[in-house]
């Protein structure tokens, strides 16, 4: 179903492409848009246990374009260094495949913001943060991402480098 990757020797493994995850702030939504033309958008996010959160209103192209068509992707660069005399760059990036799900019940809503807000304000305390959450709770959409096939992959001098290391 998803193609293998062809330079293999480059490919991150499932437990680095979830540290990229981890560790990253926002990445790029990418849907089927109107008229069949593709619609990306950065945003920020939380992964947990293969699976991807974000925020959004409760209206607009993003939720437009998931009730038409639930499949969805998303990347995350987490490195990108340019070397302009070497005519490279040393990058390393995860996309995932996956399937969302806009969430609907009180209980699944509030356990995934409360989850990107330890993630983005992690030193809050849990009164605050409760505070905040119910004063934005009404207008507020979470989408849930099930990840269906994640891969990632890095420069082939950074693969080099972690190869050697370990």
């Amino acid at each position: 179903m998803f193609r293998e990757m062809r330079r293999a020797s480059q490919a991150l493994s499932p437990e680095v492409c979830e540290a990229v995850l981890m560790r990253g702030t926002s990445g790029v939504l990418a849907v089927l848009g109107e008229e069949g033309y593709p619609y990306a958008v950065p945003l920020s996010y939380v992964y947990q246990s293969g699976k991807l959160y974000f925020h959004c209103a409760k209206e607009g192209n993003k939720l437009d374009a998931i009730r038409q068509n639930p499949k969805v992707s998303f990347c995350v660069i987490d490195q990108d260094q340019v070397y302009p005399e070497d005519y490279t760059t040393l990058f390393r990036s995860v996309i995932l495949f996956g399937r969302a799900r806009i969430l609907e019940e009180e209980a699944e809503k509030r356990k995934a913001i409360t989850l990107l807000t330890e993630k983005y304000v992690p030193l809050d305390t849990p009164e605050n943060r409760a505070f905040r959450i119910n004063r934005s709770f009404a207008p507020l959409c979470m989408v849930e991402v099930t990840v269906d096939h994640m891969t990632g992959k890095e420069a082939k001098e950074l693969a080099q480098q972690r190869q050697a290391q370990g």
